[in-house]
């Protein structure tokens, strides 16, 4: 993973609120899971720190179908900008909004998995 910016978290912290507010994102390891089996996705915001929890029952499998991931700032950051405790995932359904998340991680930190 590159470096990450804090211009770039934000825009990813900015975009996750537009998101949730307007209901077009999943929070959690165990729900992205479900979406992902399911072909919900457009792409993946995966916290900094997420644990290898998270690493092995979402990364893995966003990156087997096909799914854009994310480099997110760290889940107590995305957690506190979404009033939730740490979320160490976060699931994007809309394409225009996984479009401009993917364009900000860019910016700051993409993720191969």
């Amino acid at each position: 993973m590159g470096a990450r910016t804090p211009a770039a978290d934000e825009a990813i912290l900015r975009l996750l609120g537009l998101g949730f507010r307007s209901g077009n994102v999943v929070i959690g390891v165990d729900q992205v899971r479900q979406g992902l089996l399911h072909d919900r996705f457009a792409c993946l915001v995966v916290a900094a720190d997420a644990s290898p929890r998270a690493q092995e029952k979402v990364v893995r499998l966003a990156a087997g179908r096909g799914v854009p991931l994310v480099g997110g700032p760290a889940a107590e950051t995305i957690g506190g900008r979404l009033n939730r405790p740490a979320v160490m995932v976060v699931g994007v359904v809309d394409r225009a909004l996984a479009r401009g998340l993917v364009d900000a991680g860019s910016g700051g930190a993409h993720m191969e998995a």
